[in-house]
């Protein structure tokens, strides 16, 4: 064998121990999403609330790890790039969660299945994410375009005061603003008391609207904050 080859051969090797050595963190989280401004926004804001609180705490031994990913890509490729960073990442995550939308994705209740089958966790919302925004002021059941979801919310941050008094997709502070009066508990009522209504056995998510489960991955990283 020659030397080029041998070095090649090496390298590999090195590659693959390092892969599968890989320990796992416990209460690690990689959070990839579809868009890349309001819903990496709205999950970073819950993750400096998690570290804020742990920190501040000393008899907590492993800070959670959550990895925020906004990727900006079709359904069908959000599934392959969660597959790219899980392969490149130094660690094993414990949870991983695609969080993405229906919008006009002809892939979306395929790609529910393949990132499911994958073993990942999916936080949809049918049409957008921005109809769990408003789960987080009031209940509707109503089958509206995204357009009109906007322009709810824009009433709504009008009507409190919040931000700049009209909805945008680039606050950076987009948890706080829409946590101000509790409302991410009152939108994980809202979404659960919805989504009750959903038979996934025989209706598919494209169907259900409005629909989100975005409250399963909401619900299972506030109970940090419950420490």
């Amino acid at each position: 064998m020659g030397t080029d080859e041998l070095f090649k051969k090496r390298r590999k090797e090195r590659k693959q121990r390092r892969y599968e050595y890989r320990m796992p963190r416990a209460n690690s989280y990689l959070i990839a999403t579809e868009g890349t401004r309001t819903e990496p926004l709205y999950f970073e804001g819950i993750k400096k609330e998690i570290l804020k609180k742990i920190g501040g705490r000393v008899d907590v031994v492993s800070v959670p790890l959550i990895q925020i990913e906004g990727e900006g890509s079709s359904t069908g490729r959000l599934i392959e790039t969660a597959d790219e960073i899980v392969k490149k990442a130094n660690i094993w995550y414990q949870n991983v969660w695609i969080v993405f939308d229906r919008d006009d994705f002809r892939d979306f209740d395929w790609a529910i299945a393949e990132g499911k089958r994958r073993g990942y966790h999916i936080a949809w919302s049918n049409p957008s994410f921005e109809y769990w925004l408003y789960l987080h002021f009031a209940y509707s059941d109503s089958a509206l375009h995204r357009d009109d979801w906007n322009q709810k919310l824009d009433v709504l941050f009008k009507e409190y005061s919040l931000g700049e008094g009209k909805y945008k997709k680039n606050y950076t502070d987009i948890y706080d603003l829409v946590d101000t009066y509790g409302g991410v508990d009152t939108a994980v009522k809202n979404a659960k008391r919805r989504m009750a209504d959903f038979d996934e056995g025989n209706c598919k998510p494209s169907a259900f609207d409005p629909g989100t489960t975005v409250f399963e991955l909401v619900e299972e990283l506030k109970k940090m904050l419950e420490y």
